[in-house]
């Protein structure tokens, strides 16, 4: 038998007489550039003493922000992931990536 079921929630049963499954989380819209407020900052906590950027403070869809993860570490030419809704760029890329986002509409990012 197959460990992974598919369509599983975990309930086998309810007592109560109004429960309904519902999927239908509420679809977090992303807000255009000029809206964002983004924060770009250095790090060294818990990472043998490299230093990383992150840039934080998005508002929208993970996919979205998968896809700004992308974008920015092609221009940086580094390495990098998208965790807990912030982005890492390896590296300290703190002006490279202030100036990428400045010139592609995101007006208010504060610079750690």
């Amino acid at each position: 038998m197959s460990k992974k079921k598919t369509g599983s929630s975990g309930i086998v049963y309810s007592t109560d007489p109004d429960f309904r499954m519902e999927d239908n989380a509420p679809v977090e819209e992303t807000l255009p550039a000029k809206q964002q407020r983004l924060r770009v900052r250095l790090d060294t906590r818990q990472r043998a003493g490299k230093a990383v950027t992150l840039v934080g403070g998005f508002a929208g869809k993970k996919e979205d922000l998968e896809g700004l993860g992308k974008k920015l570490k092609t221009h940086c030419g580094t390495g990098g992931s998208v965790k807990d809704g912030e982005i890492i760029v390896q590296g300290d890329q703190r002006d490279r990536i202030t100036q990428w986002l400045l010139n592609n509409g995101y007006s208010s990012t504060k610079r750690i």
